[in-house]
């Protein structure tokens, strides 16, 4: 929300010494995030007057079009003469008011005017667009014409408003009646203590049975609907200049004068409003649900497809607009460029100022992916009673502006309501604060933001119709604390008991990340968000339990609705982006929370903010909890050693995933077993799944591989693409993080290779394993360093795996005969199990 400082002036008397910064530090220690403040014609320097064109002489022998123009600015350039001014815009001309900046000025920039020679004639000066003097969009882009009674001559710093500040407030969704110079100003008045002009004071008439019938049919969805009507608007009446000045300050762009004023208002006292052509509403304008399949074109231009729950508003033709968010291009007021067009430009119009349900705007202004500054508004909060106090505003402004004639007739349909009331135990903001402040001060500020309050010790609230976020307790006592200060809250440390640092988990969470990036790893952190599309790109089955997820209520984003069950989706997405601007060799890893749905589903309690909740109440709330496992992933792909004068480069493969796993395993002190898996986006036959054993029982806790290519072409990643992810918390329950010291040896090693052969499809783990339980107590390492395949030696369907077996003893030197005894053991034991047979 952009709020001119100007404008704010308005409504607050602030002292005349107070800059923007000022305001800025008062509204943040209130609880507002100011982000900037933006100095409006900082650096501009005059003479900067109005002109008037008196001629014009195109000069054709050059590529493009341009003008020589002599204007009349008075007296402003010292001689009374006309001023001779090289101009290349064409949306100008004779007799037109301009504004002109005269030699010796400066234009924000740094940009200083001097008289020069440019397409063989000189210049003296410059006629300015809104453009170069950082007023906005004005929806011309080109030259200023001004109204033909403004006076030659006249400063046009001063008319044009474009010495300002205006404070850029960043506004939470909580707090939407700051999406209001009302509701910024009110919070104003309360930082300095002093009273606020309240804009949407105004004597209203009451509703009578002359207004344009209105007929709502849905209640819950709309509970307050005000129609105005005014006749006799000129046709030729534009906005003035004031009234587009403030809309480019906030940052709209003035369109016509009806559609202005709506603006106008909506962003003066935070009550959207639309106004229709009265020619164009056939019958009675109702509100209600829409019908499935319905079809409306929106003021963009766009056809929409209305769903069932969309609220509309409609005449006996059908919907004429989507309600709180945009009109329909049926009704839409036409200006003054329509007779030039050959229409007819609107001069009765109705005005609609209602109030609609938070949740209803905001699913389908996400529904139809169209944001538009009403449907914000609605989403986070709109006054309900200020409904008629904004649609007499815009009756008065349209009278006043346009020369319309406001018709007698008021509708208003309200549907009955009730004031939110609270309970509140008068010291219960001193515990949640921590500070003592009396109820006194509790009362005074609750009244500052326009509660009415009764009672001692315990409070009845009554909460102003502006503030729908004031819901509970804890949200008055919000009000308290943000008013007195938080920086006025003490600052005091917890006390851990001596001894205590990070928990196991945190060190091991730390480790893995250390080793990863040792490793050359690049950490990639992701949103914990992913849509359900995603799974039919890694080709999960049906029935994966991944596929079950725990959907938000409220997604930040209608494509990724839910939360992740794998770390790959986000991980792999990062590496698409980085892919696609130019970084082709790539190794990243995420360590993260999955979250998995439980069987048995559970509403979580509301924890007490005013005091320590309970072991109970906390073991509650977190079996109402999904299961959150962490997670470690990579993903691989380009180069993972370069090329160079050292050597040859090597591409990254599967290779380099399984061994980040086995990494991953080292720093949770777990036995890892890999062996041939296949799942999901993995290659079948290059898919590498991890295994551990708890309690006689092996589970699998991961997957490790290339990707298939499907998934490679389904997710737009690079050729060879490979990626790895396990469970951490697993590998920690199964693993014994105890540092262990290297064991050192006096006694020399015996080393014995053996080449086994067996069959193709039998395991190298299993042959591993066979070998390390046949060799015993001796065996102190063991490594796979060949695979051979070749039909002609070992026969068809027949690998030879070899390995180099290392044999120690703690207490003496091994002879020869004993580390060949433990080696045949070892073998022999691999041939019993896997039928492998010592290759010849």
């Amino acid at each position: 929300m952009r709020v001119p400082l100007s404008w704010l002036r308005e409504y607050v008397d602030l002292p005349a010494t107070e800059t923007g910064r000022d305001v800025q530090a008062k509204l943040i220690s209130a609880g507002l995030e100011v982000e900037t403040v933006e100095q409006l014609g900082d650096g501009l320097k005059g003479p900067l007057v109005v002109g008037q064109v008196l001629t014009i002489e195109e000069l054709t022998e050059f590529k493009k079009p341009i003008r020589f123009c002599t204007v009349d600015v008075g007296t402003a350039n010292g001689t009374g003469e006309p001023q001779e001014i090289v101009c290349g815009a064409r949306n100008f001309a004779v007799g037109d008011k301009v504004v002109v900046v005269l030699p010796g000025a400066e234009l924000p920039g740094g940009f200083a005017i001097s008289a020069r020679k440019t397409y063989g004639r000189n210049s003296h000066g410059m006629i300015c667009s809104s453009d170069e003097l950082g007023m906005g969009d004005d929806g011309t882009k080109g030259i200023i014409v001004l109204p033909p009674e403004t006076e030659v001559g006249k400063d046009a710093i001063e008319l044009l408003e474009l010495v300002d500040e205006v404070l850029d407030i960043a506004v939470t969704p909580d707090r939407g009646y700051c999406l209001s110079i009302r509701g910024v100003a009110r919070e104003t008045a309360i930082a300095y203590g002093l009273p606020l002009r309240d804009p949407a004071l105004l004597d209203v008439p009451g509703p009578n049975a002359f207004g344009h019938p209105v007929q709502v049919s849905d209640p819950l969805g709309c509970d307050r609907f005000t129609a105005r009507t005014v006749t006799g608007l000129d046709p030729e009446a534009r906005s003035p200049i004031w009234l587009k000045r403030r809309l480019q300050k906030v940052g709209m762009r003035p369109i016509s004068l009806a559609v202005d004023i709506t603006n106008y208002v909506m962003m003066e006292l935070g009550q959207p409003l639309h106004a229709y052509d009265r020619s164009l509403v056939q019958g009675t304008i109702g509100v209600r649900r829409a019908e499935e399949g319905e079809k409306i074109v929106t003021l963009d231009g766009t056809t929409r497809t209305l769903h069932a729950e969309d609220l509309v508003i409609t005449d006996e033709r059908g919907p004429i607009g989507l309600a709180g968010v945009m009109g329909g291009a049926n009704t839409e007021i036409a200006d003054h460029d329509a007779t030039e067009n050959g229409g007819n430009a609107s001069t009765d119009v109705v005005i609609e100022a209602a109030h609609f349900d938070q949740v209803a705007i905001a699913r389908t202004a996400r529904r139809h992916k169209l944001s538009s500054e009403a449907s914000r508004r609605f989403e986070r909060g709109v006054d309900p009673l200020a409904a008629a106090a904004a649609a007499q505003r815009t009756v008065d402004l349209l009278v006043l502006l346009a020369g319309g004639t406001a018709d007698a007739g008021v509708t208003e349909v309200i549907a009955p309501s009730a004031p939110r009331t609270i309970t509140i135990p008068a010291d219960h903001p001193d515990k949640v604060a921590g500070v003592e402040y009396g109820r006194e001060t509790v009362v005074r500020r609750l009244q500052e933001v326009g509660c009415d309050v009764y009672g001692q010790d315990e409070l009845i609230v009554t909460v102003p119709s502006w503030r729908p976020d004031l819901t509970d307790p804890n949200d008055l006592a919000e009000e308290v604390i943000r008013l007195e200060g938080y920086e006025n809250l003490p600052s005091t440390l917890p006390k851990p008991p001596a001894g205590r640092g990070l928990t196991q988990r945190q060190r091991l969470h730390r480790r893995v990340g250390r080793a990863l990036a040792g490793a050359g790893y690049v950490e990639a952190p992701n949103y914990p968000f992913t849509g359900e599309q995603v799974f039919d790109q890694l080709g999960l089955e049906a029935d994966d339990p991944a596929r079950r997820v725990v959907k938000l209520t409220n997604p930040l984003n209608d494509e990724e609705p839910a939360l992740r069950t794998s770390l790959l989706p986000g991980l792999l997405g990062a590496l698409r982006r980085n892919d696609g601007r130019g970084t082709h060799d790539l190794a990243l890893f995420e360590t993260g929370l999955v979250f998995l749905p439980r069987e048995e589903q559970r509403v979580a309690v509301a924890l007490p903010v005013d005091r320590r909740p309970t072991d109970e109440e906390i073991a509650t709330l977190n079996a109402a909890l999904p299961e959150q496992p962490r997670h470690v992933a990579v993903v691989v792909a380009g180069a993972r050693e370069q090329a160079g004068w050292w050597g040859k480069g090597r591409p990254a493969d599967w290779a380099d995933t399984v061994e980040a796993g086995r990494a991953v395993a080292r720093e949770a002190g777990a036995e890892l077993v890999v062996r041939k898996g296949q799942y999901g986006p993995w290659h079948p036959g290059r898919c590498a799944e991890f295994v551990v054993v708890a309690d006689g029982t092996e589970r699998v806790v991961g997957h490790a591989g290339e990707l298939h290519p499907r998934v490679l072409k389904a997710l737009g990643l690079p050729a060879r693409t490979a990626a790895m992810e396990i469970d951490l918390d697993a590998l920690e329950q199964v693993g014994d993080s105890t540092p262990q010291a290297p064991s050192i040896s006096t006694f020399p090693v015996a080393t014995q290779d053996v080449a086994l052969v067996v069959d193709a499809f039998v395991p190298h783990a299993d042959v591993e394993a066979a070998l390390r339980e046949g060799a015993g107590e001796l065996l102190e390492g063991i490594r796979l360093f060949d695979v051979y395949e070749n039909a002609e030696q070992l026969g068809d369907g027949r690998k030879s795996l070899a390995y180099a077996l290392r044999f120690r003893a703690a207490d003496r030197t091994l002879t020869v005969d004993e580390a060949s005894a433990a080696r045949d053991a070892a073998v022999a034991l691999a041939g019993e199990r896997t039928g492998a047979v010592l290759r010849s």
